[in-house]
C-alpha cells in the first residue's frame, strides 16, 4: 500500500501506466480510508487469526486477499488514456480486466460491466468490496467478479483493484467479523468466483497476472 502511495506521488515523472501485481505473505485485507475497522470486525480474533490489515491509499471497504488477485493501475494525466472523470477510468480499467479474465476462462459470453450501482443487501455490506457490486464492476450472472477503488489528483489516478478466485471461507469470516451484519451472507450472493478447486489457487494468480499484463500492454 505504501508502494503504490509512492508511486502516485511520483506519478508526473513517468509518461507511462504502471501495472503493479500484489503478493502476500500470510493471509492479509486492505481498507479505505473511511473504514472503521472496529465497527466490523472483532479485532481480538484477527489477530488470533493472523490477518494482517493495511490501510489502502484509495476509498472503498475492506478486500480480503485470501482468495483473490490483487492488482494496481497507475496513469499519469498526460496519458491518453487518462480522463477527469473517475468512472470512465474506472470503466477503462475495468474493460481490460475483462478481456483478461475472458481470455482465462476461454469465454466472453456473459462478461459485462455493471451500468449502475446495486443495492446493499444490508448496511453493512456497503462497507466491504465483494458483498455489492458497484457501476462499471466486471460481472457475470448478476454476480461480481472484481471490484476496485480509486484515486485521484491532479498527476493521474490510481486504481486498486481485485479479482475474485475463491469463493470466500465462510468459517474464517464468521469468525472475524462482528455478529448481525449481514456481510457473510451478501458475499456469497454477490460474488462470482473463477475456481471451483483451491489447489489451483497458485497457478491461476499467476496464469491471470500473465493476462493482465499482456492485456494493458494493449489497452495504454
Amino acid at each position: 500500500m505504501e508502494k503504490d502511495a509512492e508511486l502516485l506521488l511520483r506519478l508526473k515523472e513517468t509518461s507511462d501506466p504502471i501495472l503493479h501485481l500484489y503478493e502476500w505473505e500470510g493471509p492479509s485485507a486492505t481498507y479505505g480510508y473511511f473504514f472503521k475497522k472496529e465497527c466490523f470486525l472483532n479485532l481480538e480474533k484477527v489477530r488470533e487469526k493472523g490477518l494482517r490489515l493495511a490501510l489502502r491509499p484509495t476509498g472503498g471497504g475492506m478486500v480480503f486477499h485470501l482468495w483473490d488477485l490483487a492488482f494496481s493501475v497507475l496513469v499519469p494525466a498526460t496519458h491518453s488514456a487518462y480522463s477527469k472523470n473517475s468512472l470512465d477510468n474506472y470503466a477503462f480499467v475495468n474493460e481490460a480486466v475483462l478481456q483478461a479474465v475472458a481470455q482465462f476462462l476461454q469465454t466472453k459470453e456473459e462478461l459485462v460491466l455493471t451500468p449502475v450501482d446495486a443495492c446493499a443487501q444490508s448496511p453493512a455490506s456497503s462497507h466491504f468490496c465483494m458483498a455489492r457490486p458497484t457501476k462499471y464492476d466486471l460481472m457475470v450472472g448478476g454476480k461480481k467478479i472484481a471490484g476496485a477503488a480509486q484515486r485521484q489528483t491532479r498527476d493521474g489516478f490510481l486504481h486498486q483493484g481485485t479479482i475474485a478466485l475463491l469463493m470466500p471461507d465462510v468459517a474464517f469470516l464468521e469468525e472475524i467479523l462482528l455478529p448481525g451484519t449481514g456481510i457473510v451472507e451478501a458475499m456469497q450472493q454477490s460474488t462470482y468466483a473463477l475456481l471451483k478447486d483451491p489447489s489451483e489457487l497458485v497457478e491461476a494468480r499467476r496464469r491471470l497476472a500473465q493476462l493482465l499484463q499482456q492485456t494493458f500492454l494493449r489497452y495504454t
